[in-house]
């Protein structure tokens, strides 16, 4: 395994002038040794030319790859002793099972021995053992991206393994199982994994750390609670969650919030924005509460429609006056009755858990 230090930028254009010329735009990031990272985006954000130049199948335009301090931006992916899995199966179909597994080792020349405990080993977690035998052409979709993910593991001596979006073609019901099961295995043999995907279920539940990228920019790096609770750029408070953070305009003076046609006083934790100016509210639905008029932290909405999702009412209406007031949305417990639709209310927007806004970037 090995700690890997990025500081590049990456264009596929010869003479990059704009933002736009960008597939990345220039970015200091680094992955620890033996961590779980996801790349988390929608398709065109860079991740996955973020993931081949890591790999060495993608020479960065600018800038240097490290690994363990040692720079390895012109080798290629052999010389870097990078493990990939693709979207797709990569298997040898004429072979069993058990071969295939154990081709990368025999190509690095480990012992017979040290072979057939390790296939067990990758089998055995993935679910295999049953299968060894068996030749992979007879097998289903699902039970060769298993190969495949097994193949990419099986190596001890990576320093990273690297998954490129390679739980596309899985049934939904074995992907739930698969991305607990890659977390186990993570945990169980420490081995640096990056993780490229745009399913942000996928990623929160395989990860430890999350590297949301947007437009070509990573614009937050933190856990699954840290991107849900101070999401650090509105396009994280928009991506993670679903529904995803409300965001309304906003202008703070003199210590109160001016929003949605309502004056608000500002929390005294958050006395350093007292003349922060024109600004952008946001607040998970989770947090806001339907709560008595007038209560501190409050604004009047009309409720505009009440959606029964099972374990909770999910809300939507608009906060201030007219068709083009924003639109807000609460999450309330199932056990709590919704409000009649079309109705007058009062709604908690502000609170311990309100974030603010200064051009997409948070500010507190």
């Amino acid at each position: 395994m090995a700690r890997i230090d990025l500081d590049l930028a990456h264009s596929y254009k010869p003479n990059p002038q704009r933002d736009e010329d960008y597939a990345l735009l220039p970015l200091r990031m680094s992955f620890r040794d033996g961590g779980a990272y996801a790349l988390l985006g929608p398709s065109g954000c860079g991740k996955t030319t973020l993931l081949n130049i890591i790999s060495g199948l993608l020479r960065p335009s600018q800038g240097r790859v490290s690994f363990d301090g040692r720079e390895v931006t012109a080798l290629s992916p052999q010389a870097r002793n990078i493990a990939q899995v693709f979207q797709f199966p990569v298997i040898y179909d004429t072979m069993t099972v058990a071969q295939n597994l154990a081709f990368p080792l025999k190509n690095r020349g480990v012992p017979p021995q040290r072979i057939e405990a390790r296939v067990g080993q990758i089998a055995e977690m993935l679910e295999l053992s049953a299968d060894l035998d068996r030749r992979a052409a007879g097998l289903s979709a699902d039970a060769k991206q298993k190969i495949s993910l097994g193949r990419g593991l099986v190596r001890e001596d990576v320093s990273a393994v690297l998954f490129d979006e390679p739980l596309t073609v899985i049934d939904p019901h074995l992907k739930w199982q698969l991305r607990r099961k890659l977390k186990q295995i993570h945990h169980e043999l420490k081995l640096t994994l990056i993780y490229v995907t745009h399913d942000q279920v996928e990623a929160l539940t395989f990860a430890e750390e999350i590297v949301v990228m947007t437009r070509g920019r990573a614009v937050q790096i933190g856990s699954a609670d840290q991107l849900f609770e101070r999401p650090a750029h509105t396009f994280v408070g928009h991506f993670i969650g679903s529904p995803g953070m409300n965001f309304l305009p906003a202008r703070i003076e003199a210590g109160h919030v001016h929003v949605a046609g309502h004056r608000l006083l500002l929390p005294p934790a958050r006395a350093g924005l007292a003349d922060a100016g024109e600004v952008t509210l946001g607040v998970r639905p989770e947090y806001v509460r339907p709560t008595a008029a007038q209560a501190p932290g409050a604004v009047p909405v009309r409720v505009l429609r009440a959606q029964d999702i099972g374990t909770s009412w999910l809300l939507t209406a608009r906060a201030g006056e007219g068709e083009g007031a924003p639109l807000l949305k609460a999450r309330v417990s199932a056990e709590q009755a919704p409000p009649q639709e079309q109705g007058l209310a009062w709604w908690s927007v502000l609170g311990p858990h309100t974030c603010f806004y200064k051009n997409e970037e948070l500010i507190a």
